[in-house]
């Protein structure tokens, strides 16, 4: 008798502004997912693999070589193609829930609309580097560039990273880049949510559940589970 096939799995996508807190709330929706009974899992981009997470290094972290956006776009699509066929589609065949803290709406937003980069050549690599998979959901945490630079200032120098602490990414960059996150919300609103989060954490959280029609676990994560591996 042959076997029946496994639902593919539903792939969600945080997005944000920096200092958007979604990082946090991918763990808590994760762990709401898994405690309704749900197999889930929770990546991150850039990284998710060995190879996605040395380009992290070198996107985030390294400074030691001036780089064009077309080549940060570049980078970000190589590491995006290996979570993609290592991480992501073999969840999703198993019928997995996909969280990933940020995805391909992210490069439009920053190398797009942010530093300029034509949006459709954007796209097309995007296409490449994906295979045309898109998310099933994307949570647009919207906060005003005031308070996420803020919250980021607050935090760990060694945490900032190098598009927070480049000079010419100034307060306009960011602006440009949340312009673009809402424009991109606006252009596609059956596949986009937009929450406020300016909220407490476990505000926001409640109203991604909502959105989602999923309930919330009582518990917080623990700051181990924050750091999101594939």
């Amino acid at each position: 008798m042959p076997s029946t096939p496994t639902r593919r799995g539903r792939f969600i996508t945080l997005e944000g502004p920096d200092g958007a807190g979604k990082s946090v709330q991918a763990v808590r929706l994760a762990a709401a997912l898994r405690a309704g009974g749900q197999a889930v899992t929770l990546t991150r981009e850039p990284g998710g693999t060995p190879l996605g997470e040395r380009i992290r290094d070198v996107l985030l972290k390294g400074e030691e070589a001036p780089r064009t956006a077309q080549s940060d776009a570049l980078l970000f699509n190589a590491a995006r193609s290996q979570l993609v066929r290592d991480v992501i589609l073999p969840a999703m065949e198993r019928g997995e829930t996909v969280i990933c803290d940020r995805f391909a709406d992210s490069t439009v937003a920053y190398q797009g609309y942010g530093s300029g980069v034509d949006r459709d050549s954007l796209r097309q690599l995007e296409r490449l580097a994906t295979g045309g998979l898109r998310p099933d959901v994307i949570i647009l945490l919207d906060v005003p560039v005031s308070v996420g630079l803020t919250r980021r200032a607050g935090g760990a120098p060694g945490e900032l990273t190098r598009f927070e602490r480049s000079p010419h990414h100034d307060p306009s960059f960011h602006e440009r880049v949340r312009r673009g996150y809402l424009a991109l919300a606006a252009e596609d609103p059956d596949r986009w949510r937009v929450i406020d989060a300016t909220a407490p954490p476990a505000v926001v959280a409640e109203e991604i559940a909502r959105t989602l029609e999923i309930d919330l676990v009582p518990s917080e994560p623990s700051a181990v589970a924050q750091r999101i591996r594939s």
